[in-house]
């Protein structure tokens, strides 16, 4: 998004650690002068900004990022982080396991009942690398925070660390000087505390970039080269050349490059990356290619109707980083605590050294309690419970064809107590066919002439079904044809100003539609043609059938289980309405319904205090879709549907409402565990720690697996499969 007046950035961003860091380079960027919103995701390590009216510059935010003691950069600047520096992080790590060993021998020989003592200045030696070099990370970040006046996860472990090995040089010293026994060095606490959280930020980011496969694998989806027809020869082009207008062909096999319109040529097609739909879809002239799907057995040529970021996968893949870049709205009870966080646990650690020094007598306890008490306290946990189980969440249901653009929506929907359905492309197919016709004063052939002139420019499906109907009639032209949204149309045909469509119209015009009963109570959709001047008549009505889809009735026992209740919306008349209604068990129905209206039944419904969602697939619906909690859009709809809604199902299967709510359930409860679990950690260790019953080593170890087990658990949501593909 991009305007005059308002703009977007993205950001990535180098250097933080924890929870507490996310939340200063958020603090950073709401400083900047334009900038209305801000959201810093830790485990992307991206920023999203907003600002409005005079927007500052991108080098206005990357500098203030760098203010705060950390790296920017645009994110489609940003690279992949190479394989060298992963490879870094083992050998150093591998190094500092070589030299903090040594150092726990004497601990392990004691536990097997051997005396060993391993020199001070052996000690020292083993150490002294790893606290300053291995180590150094962790004075850097906490450089960088003090400079900005804050605290993070690297100052916790900085101050911890260098106490510790602090100590143990100060007790080295005083026994050399004294000629006395050494006393005990805490050199191997120091070490392995750094070894342990190193070790969990490398098993931590190796989790992490398991959440962004399905990123990585729709990235994938793109190939690097495709085929065009020029004048009726065929060339090889890079997909970046590719043009709208350009001429596919495919071969069985390839993936097609691009979105496309088929022009030549009979196929199936694997879109199963895209949609979640396992079977390969039918495809002919005429028919919708996406780019990034597989061709089955036939060869086609396909004209290019997308190129670039406008293309369907571009548009997913926008969508779904956005969703993984945003923050929920539950994050802000971690963000609130992080704020104040550090400094508390600086001062509990400060108090804990104070009283086991005064009122213990043991200034040495009082110090490595304190350090314990540091280094169990690492907020990292807290900054990764939320976003790294959205990542796992909205990545396997973009899989599944479930595309979640934002984590609001994501965790808004696991609440959604109301369902209010459209009925035509959501519950039906929404092909209808011409089933009867009936003319009032002219005649049959005459009422359809009049009928295909008026829709003639409409994609309304009933306009269509009536179009496939008058196929041979010779064609009419008609003028001055407007669209009345959620009533029909209304044009100048001759002499004659003609309306077409439900009773709502023709009482707008001050006619009352006379017959046509008995086929709305047969479940028809029935639309009458009218002549508004010169002289106001009913003309004649048409009658169309729709099938209802064949998993329809599925999904509403779905969601009923699901303890959701449905309300069918739609602008149809009620007979129609109550038949389909009747046939799926929804609970309530709402029929001859206006745009404006829909919204209007959404808004009372919250009005109520329900949690509503509204599906729909048409222009029409985009009010209603605004107007919900969470707006749902069924693939093959329109564009206005689809950019409104903030939850956007790839096919057309209703059975993938269920689905939609059960991943929201399942992520949320994950990021309820992962909240809850990361706060027993830090409010059950520091206790602990303060209390002398924890040593730095295990306080380490603790602290790593806390935000280890955060992101394991966030990705159990992998395995999550959708109940609409059991019978698939």
């Amino acid at each position: 998004m991009d305007t005059a007046s308002n703009k977007e950035f993205a950001l990535e961003i180098g250097g933080m650690s924890c929870a507490a860091c996310a939340g200063r380079v958020e603090r950073a960027l709401l400083a900047v002068p334009g900038v209305e919103r801000a959201a810093v995701n830790l485990a992307t390590e991206q920023a999203r900004v907003a600002a409005q009216g005079a927007a500052p510059s991108l080098d206005a935010l990357i500098a203030a990022v760098k203010k705060a003691g950390y790296e920017a950069a645009p994110v489609e600047a940003a690279k992949a982080e190479p394989a060298a520096r992963t490879n870094v992080e083992v050998w150093l790590l591998a190094i500092a396991a070589l030299l903090t060993v040594p150092l726990l021998a004497p601990m392990l020989a004691a536990a097997a009942g051997i005396a060993l003592n391993l020199p001070a200045w052996l000690q020292l030696a083993l150490a002294t690398p790893v606290q300053f070099w291995i180590g150094a990370r962790f004075y850097r970040g906490a450089w960088s925070a003090l400079r900005a006046g804050s605290g993070n996860m690297d100052l916790l472990v900085a101050l911890g660390t260098s106490a510790a090995y602090g100590l143990s040089v100060f007790q080295m010293l005083r026994g050399a000087g004294h000629h006395e026994a050494m006393p005990h060095l805490y050199f191997e606490a120091a070490a392995v505390v750094i070894v342990l959280v190193r070790l969990g930020k490398w098993l931590e980011a190796r989790a992490k970039h398991h959440t962004t496969e399905a990123i990585r694998a729709l990235q994938a989806l793109r190939p690097a080269r495709a085929r065009i027809r020029v004048g009726g020869v065929e060339q090889e082009i890079g997909i970046d050349l590719l043009k709208v207008g350009d001429e596919l062909m495919v071969r069985p096999g390839e993936r097609i490059a691009m979105d496309a319109e088929i022009v030549e040529g009979h196929t199936h097609v694997d879109e199963s990356m895209l949609t979640g739909e396992s079977l390969p879809v039918t495809k002919a002239p005429g028919a919708r290619l996406i780019g990034g799907s597989v061709n089955g057995e036939g060869v086609v040529a396909a004209r290019v109707t997308a190129v670039g970021t406008e293309t369907t996968l571009a548009r997913i893949i926008r969508a779904v980083q956005d969703a993984q870049a945003g923050k929920a709205p539950v994050q802000r009870l971690a963000d609130k605590v992080t704020a104040v966080f550090v400094p508390v646990i600086v001062a509990i650690a400060a108090l804990t050294f104070g009283l086991w020094w005064l009122l213990g007598g043991s200034w040495e306890a009082g110090l490595i309690n304190a350090v314990s008490v540091l280094v169990i306290a690492c907020p990292c946990a807290l900054g990764l419970a939320t976003p790294t189980a959205i990542m796992a969440g909205t990545g396997v249901a973009a899989t599944q064809g479930i595309l979640i653009k934002d984590a609001e929506a994501l965790e808004l929907m696991h609440g959604i107590e109301v369902v209010c359905l459209d009925k035509t492309g959501t519950l039906t197919e929404g092909r209808p066919r011409l089933v009867a016709m009936r003319a009032n004063g002219i005649a049959d052939a005459e009422l359809l002439r009049l009928a295909v002139a008026v829709q003639q420019g409409s994609e309304h499906p009933l306009a269509q079904a009536l179009r496939a109907q008058g196929a041979g009639i010779p064609p009419t032209q008609a003028s001055n044809a407007r669209a009345v949204p959620g009533y029909g149309i209304v044009a100048q045909v001759g002499e004659q100003q003609l309306a077409m469509g439900n009773a709502g119209l023709l009482r707008q015009h001050g006619l009352e539609p006379t017959e046509g009963a008995d086929l709305e109570a047969a479940g028809h959709t029935v639309s009458w043609l009218a002549r508004i001047a010169p002289e106001p008549a009913v003309l004649g009505l048409f009658a169309f059938g729709d099938s209802i889809k064949p998993h329809s009735a599925a999904a509403v026992a779905q969601l009923h289980r699901l303890g959701i209740a449905t309300v069918l919306i739609t602008g149809d008349n009620p007979g129609s309405a109550r038949g389909v209604a009747g046939q799926l068990g929804i609970d309530t129905v709402h029929a001859g319904v206006a745009p404006e209206g829909k919204a209007a039944v959404v808004a009372a419904l919250r009005g109520q205090g329900k949690r509503v969602a509204m599906v729909g697939d048409g222009i029409n619906d985009a009010p209603a879709l605004a107007a919900a909690d969470v707006g749902i859009a069924m693939g093959g709809g329109t564009d206005v549907a689809m950019h409104t809604a903030g939850v956007t199902l790839m096919r057309g299967d209703p059975r993938l409402l269920p689905d939609a709510i059960d991943i929201s359930r399942r992520t949320y409860n994950k990021i309820r565990q992962n909240l809850f679990w990361a706060f027993i950690f830090n409010l059950a260790g520091v206790p602990l720690a303060a209390f002398g019953m924890l040593n730095p080593m295990l306080a380490g170890a603790m602290m790593a697996f806390s935000s280890v087990s955060v992101v394991s658990n966030a990705l159990l949501l992998k395995r999550w499969r959708p109940a609409s593909g059991e019978s698939t």
